[in-house]
């Protein structure tokens, strides 16, 4: 799978969860610590807008006041789609995985954040699924295309900070892909 279609794979899996959220579940908790589904579903849409920005140029202070203007939405599908569609747009421009973008984390080329856009929203829509009682069954391409962006960062994943405290070092190597993927990445499935 390229990069582009995990993208997409990965939007369509998150929008598919965010679609079952019922009124009640705003304030559930998420496998995310201290956060619930409407602080998930801020944190992607966010991300969604950032990424756009840092495609289109923007610097890492400007990146940063992005994601902290983010503020729960009327319509959390329609803003969902709406940033998707700007986030997706921008990572389609001819050179833009070649550029560097100036990211909080860091300034990672334009395909890295790319990975980094797409592993969120398949991993958060895990979580949002973990939350609400949904199937939480990713494709296992998807998956796969995530995994091999995620494996080399394995040993330094629990210092970056993103990913709670990484791997638990529990889960045996011929553990099914996505249980992997899900516990490198700080979540306990």
């Amino acid at each position: 799978m390229d990069q582009l279609s995990a993208l997409g794979a990965a939007r369509s899996e998150f929008d598919r969860r965010l679609r079952q959220v019922q009124a009640g579940d705003w304030d559930r908790s998420t496998p995310c610590e201290g956060w619930t589904v409407r602080d998930l579903v801020v944190h992607v849409l966010s991300g969604s807008r950032m990424a756009a920005a840092l495609f289109g140029g923007c610097s890492t202070e400007a990146a940063v006041a992005i994601v902290d203007a983010e503020v729960f939405p009327d319509d959390p599908i329609a803003t969902f789609q709406e940033v998707a569609d700007l986030a997706g747009s921008a990572v389609a421009v001819d050179g833009a995985m070649d550029m560097i973008v100036h990211h909080p984390a860091g300034d990672f080329p334009g395909s890295v954040m790319l990975g980094f856009l797409t592993a969120d929203y398949a991993l958060h829509a895990w979580d949002l699924a973990r939350a609400i009682g949904a199937d939480e069954t990713l494709p296992e391409n998807l998956v796969a295309a995530i995994w091999a962006n995620i494996e080399p960062l394995i040993p330094a994943i629990g210092q970056i900070g993103v990913f709670g405290s990484g791997p638990s070092g529990t889960v045996p190597d011929d553990a099914p892909l996505q249980t992997r993927l899900l516990d490198a990445t700080g979540r306990r499935p």
